[in-house]
């Protein structure tokens, strides 16, 4: 495909709290199995897009741990492959404020790879997306722009967007907004970008130049109102999951045991591709009880599970209660604790009689290896 990939690892590192103390956004685990890198990387393999840079700014060692040799996403390839991109500073300036900044230390990176058009994508909207549909309406609309965008129902998630937009009936951008509030009439943006290389590379030094560091503000919505920049929507109508903050990635990962929304997700002709491990299937004992759960292998069961998300390797004993929660790897529930509303991140150990309990808009995390 004639299309370059560059992920942004570290963009929305800040809004994640806990969750990226220790580690990139694009490793935080999601689905039981998966971290937030595997979806976009599959869609972009999937996509035969076989060239993929990902630009990284901190605590990303977790995140090279987990790509590996990116043999699971058919990545180590002499021609192409994946690239791990690390932050780039020049003189006295510090690491990336925005996308922008981010880019300019990818130039070496656009320079060298082969393909007229590239991608951009953030890491924490998770889709099952086609790009090569949205790159056919990106040439045929004959846009500087393609923004990938979705309608969303504002009495169910009110929240104001980084990008919102407003087009005519062919997909043409008339109006752009940032940080702001939507209604079914609006699109909004889902991070992802398709432009030609050429355009992109121009701009990045244009912005270096000029100080300018912020994407969608200093580039998208300042050239489009200039007039200097013609935009094209492609309309992603399948289940979106916006993780732009701790309570989004709580629920998101709870919707999962919507059947629809699975079903959007790991699409059975479009495959989700995440690192490989070997375990022994889950051992439930006698006595457990276990209502509308995702669990993953390795885990030991004993105690009683309700609309939760076990990762590998989690131990539950007896007597432990546990309802809307996430459990990461490696996590051990001690006999007759009680939890409700809770994210335990991997290799905690709650001890026995324990009790924690948040909120759904406010779940309780317990980070990477600590003990309670």
């Amino acid at each position: 495909m004639n299309m370059i990939g560059l992920i942004f690892s570290n963009i929305h590192d800040a809004k994640m709290g806990e969750l990226t103390k220790q580690r990139t956004l694009a490793s935080v685990p999601f689905g039981g199995r998966y971290r937030l890198v595997d979806f976009v990387l599959s869609n972009m393999v999937n996509s035969e897009i076989t060239t993929i840079g990902v630009i990284t700014k901190q605590n990303y060692q977790s995140l090279m741990d987990h790509l590996g040799s990116c043999e699971e996403w058919d990545l180590n390839r002499k021609d192409g492959g994946l690239f791990i991109l690390p932050p780039f500073g020049e003189g006295q300036t510090s690491v990336y404020r925005g996308k922008l900044e981010a880019l300019y230390g990818a130039e070496k990176f656009l320079a060298r790879a082969k393909g007229e058009y590239v991608l951009l994508s953030d890491c924490n909207v998770i889709c099952n997306i086609d790009y090569r549909l949205a790159l056919k309406s990106h040439i045929e609309s004959g846009a500087d722009v393609t923004v990938i965008c979705n309608r969303e129902d504002p009495a169910v998630d009110g929240e104001s967007k980084d990008l919102v937009l407003q087009a005519d009936d062919n997909g043409k951008v008339t109006e752009v907004l940032m940080h702001t509030g939507y209604t079914k009439d609006n699109l909004i943006g889902m991070g992802m970008y398709i432009l030609k290389k050429d355009l992109l590379v121009e701009r990045i030094s244009k912005a270096a130049a000029q100080g300018l560091y912020d994407f969608e503000r200093d580039f998208l919505q300042l050239e489009f109102n200039q007039g200097i920049l013609s935009m094209n929507t492609y309309e992603h109508k399948y289940s979106v999951l916006r993780n732009v903050n701790v309570p989004t990635y709580f629920a998101n990962n709870l919707k999962l045991m919507d059947d629809t929304v699975r079903q959007d997700i790991f699409a059975e002709n479009s495959p989700i591709y995440t690192k490989v491990r070997d375990e022994a299937p889950t051992f439930y004992m006698e006595g457990c009880e276990v209502d509308n759960c995702l669990i993953a292998d390795g885990c030991r069961i004993e105690g009683s599970l309700a609309n939760t998300l076990l990762f590998r390797d989690v131990s539950v004993a007896k007597g432990a209660q546990i309802k809307n929660c996430i459990i990461m790897q490696g996590s051990d529930i001690g006999a007759d604790c009680y939890l409700e509303n809770a994210i335990i991140d991997k290799d905690v150990t709650i001890t026995a009689g324990k009790t924690l309990v948040g909120a759904p808009n406010s779940p309780i995390i317990i980070q990477k290896g600590d003990t309670v």
